[in-house]
């Protein structure tokens, strides 16, 4: 009875906080969110088009479709010799090969152009081609997209557990301003993320604790758990949350944990869960695992 009422009571708090009046209104919603999760991986800025990183070298870096550029982009999609990026002291400028185009914000770079530091990502542009400047640590790469991926004609999806509202959970944060904790990416880079909470939320009688980091203005979880490897991503999943309102309470839905970038690509450089995020139990909800990467 006890475990009755405690599901009838956070299932009230969701849809209190949702707007959602059944459980049958909850799965339509989820439907709605995958729907749209899985539009985002197919668009123009998803995950499925990444077809290249290349980390840069101090100087200069030529870039194209030739075999002899230190950046090789994909054959057929541009020009053998495209341009050169120039990296020194940690700025980067764009300078276009004689008589080709590289557009950003719809207009031709015109000469050698800085594209890094800028007050917001710059997306240069060629064909199909788009790409941008990332820095991971003390290294820059060019992280590159392109709108004609074949991974773009073959996805179809990704396979999820049955949504549940047995997976929601009403969660306590308990503050913790100030503090960092590491976070590890696949290149084994250490990077230390403001932690504003820990998240506590209770599981079969038992309490069980998440660090959360910010971003995007709202808590993202890393965690991994039993089905870790197998029936999901090996390395665990991401959650969002909402952050919380003065009671200092949010909403934990597992139903909507998903599969890292590194799912997708081989070329994203993603975070991995800490330690103490790893859940002693199977969250049967959520993505599953997706592709062998």
């Amino acid at each position: 009875m006890r475990a009755i009422l405690t599901t009838f009571l956070i299932l009230t708090f969701i849809m209190a906080a949702t707007g959602q009046s059944t459980a049958d209104d909850y799965s339509a919603e989820f439907g709605k969110w995958h729907q749209e999760r899985m539009e985002n991986l197919r668009s123009a800025t998803g995950w499925l088009n990444l077809a290249g990183i290349f980390w840069l070298r101090e100087g200069e870096n030529t870039f194209g479709s030739s075999g002899d550029n230190n950046i090789v982009f994909p054959a057929g999609k541009c020009p053998e010799k495209l341009g050169v990026f120039i990296l020194e002291n940690g700025k980067i400028s764009l300078l276009p090969a004689a008589g080709q185009e590289i557009r950003t914000g719809g207009v031709a770079i015109s000469g050698k152009t800085s594209v890094f530091p800028a007050d917001k990502q710059i997306t240069m542009e060629h064909g199909p081609l788009r790409w941008f400047i990332i820095k991971r640590g003390d290294r820059f790469a060019v992280r590159l997209r392109d709108l004609e991926h074949p991974s773009l004609a073959t996805f179809r999806g990704v396979e999820t557990y049955p949504p549940d509202t047995g997976w929601i959970f009403r969660a306590k944060m308990e503050r913790t301003d100030g503090k960092k904790i590491p976070i590890t990416n696949v290149l084994g880079q250490v990077n230390m993320m403001d932690s504003p909470g820990t998240l506590v939320f209770t599981y079969q009688g038992t309490p069980y604790r998440l660090d959360a980091v910010e971003d995007d203005g709202k808590l993202f979880i890393l965690f991994s758990d039993e089905t870790s490897g197998t029936d999901t991503y090996g390395t665990g999943r991401f959650l969002y949350a909402e952050k919380p309102g003065g009671d200092g309470l949010t909403v934990l839905d597992f139903n909507r944990a998903i599969n890292p970038p590194c799912a997708f690509t081989v070329f994203a450089t993603c975070p991995l869960p800490p330690a103490q995020n790893s859940l002693p139990f199977a969250v049967t909800a959520g993505e599953k695992r997706y592709g062998e990467h």
